[in-house]
């Protein structure tokens, strides 16, 4: 059979056309190295973090879970790396969160809700990261913590249109039991002792709890007359007392002895109104951290040496470590990254 044999100009449109697809080609393949180029110039310049896709659970040992602050789709997400390496590179997962804490396979994470009406809520989390209950609350999330149990959980947002607050700020902290479901909707609803006897005001504000391992004692910040109390609250007979003044966002220690907290040393108003310190329970005893900057944070205790902390940072925050005794030097460990919790021994 005779084979047919295109026409001369058919041949030339063939011709051009493969050139055509050729240049194409070359051009897309050269705009994409070139674009990849860029970003990795960029992400060079900016000195981000790397971040991967991934899952990871709640009960891993030795791990740093935090937001994730690094620019990217994976921002405010939540984020994990080795507790011994962390500064490699983080495994992000579909969870994005304001707020976090997580122990003992329990998380609680506060986050934005879409709709036509923004709002928030706050998330109990199970070990495997599903979300179990959702709670909606009345303002800005700013303080989250589990109890070592993974039994409680508190949260506190900031909230406005309390008539005595004028321009103070104004808080609502609930507490809830992941084993009865119970719901402490706001401590307000607590008797406060202050000095051994009852003290009643309009103007109450608690915030940043810290829990025992008893799941019945817990720690938190009253606020009240322009003065914050640490108070000692107990879950079972509903009570909150006072037992120093000037001491705020509460964190104890895994033993149970000792509670940072930050202090403020310089007036309301002022540059750099905190200081970081820990306080022995059973002496009485304070002493402030090597941090010299002001720490406007919930300090969480690494082990029962470390504190983790977040201080401002060229993308939000950082993640800071400071010996708790008082000595050595503060170390910034987890750049672009706040709210962190470790889980594991």
């Amino acid at each position: 059979m005779t084979p047919v044999l295109a026409r001369p100009a058919h041949r030339r449109t063939l011709a051009l056309l493969a050139v055509t697809v050729l240049l194409a080609t070359a051009a897309a393949v050269a705009v994409g190295r070139a674009a990849g180029r860029a970003a990795e110039r960029d992400h060079d310049r900016a000195g981000q973090p790397a971040v991967r896709q991934g899952k990871f659970g709640l009960g891993g040992p030795g791990r740093l879970i935090f937001r994730n602050l690094a620019w990217g789709p994976r921002r405010d997400h939540l984020a994990a790396v080795p507790l011994n390496d962390p500064g490699a590179v983080r495994t992000a997962g579909p969870t994005d969160c304001l707020r976090f804490h997580a122990a003992a396979g329990t998380g609680v994470c506060l986050r934005a809700t879409g709709g036509v009406v923004p709002g928030h809520e706050a998330v109990v989390l199970d070990e495997r990261m599903r979300a179990v209950r959702h709670f909606p609350v009345p303002g800005i999330p700013t303080r989250a913590r589990v109890s070592p149990s993974g039994r409680l959980v508190a949260w506190t947002v900031f909230v406005s249109g309390d008539s005595y607050a004028g321009g103070a700020f104004s808080t609502r902290t609930a507490l809830y039991d992941t084993r009865t479901g119970t719901l402490h909707d706001s401590l307000e609803d607590f008797t406060v002792l202050i000095g051994g006897r009852r003290h009643e005001a309009v103007d109450h504000n608690f915030w940043g709890v810290t829990f025992a391992a008893d799941d019945t004692t817990f720690y938190a910040t009253l606020g009240t007359g322009g003065r914050t109390y640490l108070v000692r609250g107990d879950l079972t007979r509903r009570t909150l007392t006072a037992v120093r003044e000037n001491a705020e966002c509460p964190s104890l220690s895994p033993d149970g002895t000792r509670i940072a907290f930050k202090k403020r040393v310089r007036p309301k108003g002022a540059d750099a109104p905190w200081r970081l310190y820990v306080l022995d329970l059973r002496s009485g005893r304070e002493w402030p951290l090597a941090e010299r900057a002001s720490v406007d944070d919930q300090a969480l205790w690494r082990d029962g040496r470390t504190l983790l902390y977040a201080l401002p940072g060229d993308y939000g925050a950082d993640v800071w470590q400071v010996p708790a005794n008082g000595g050595g030097h503060p170390r910034k460990v987890v750049a672009s990254a706040v709210s962190p919790a470790v889980t594991g021994p």
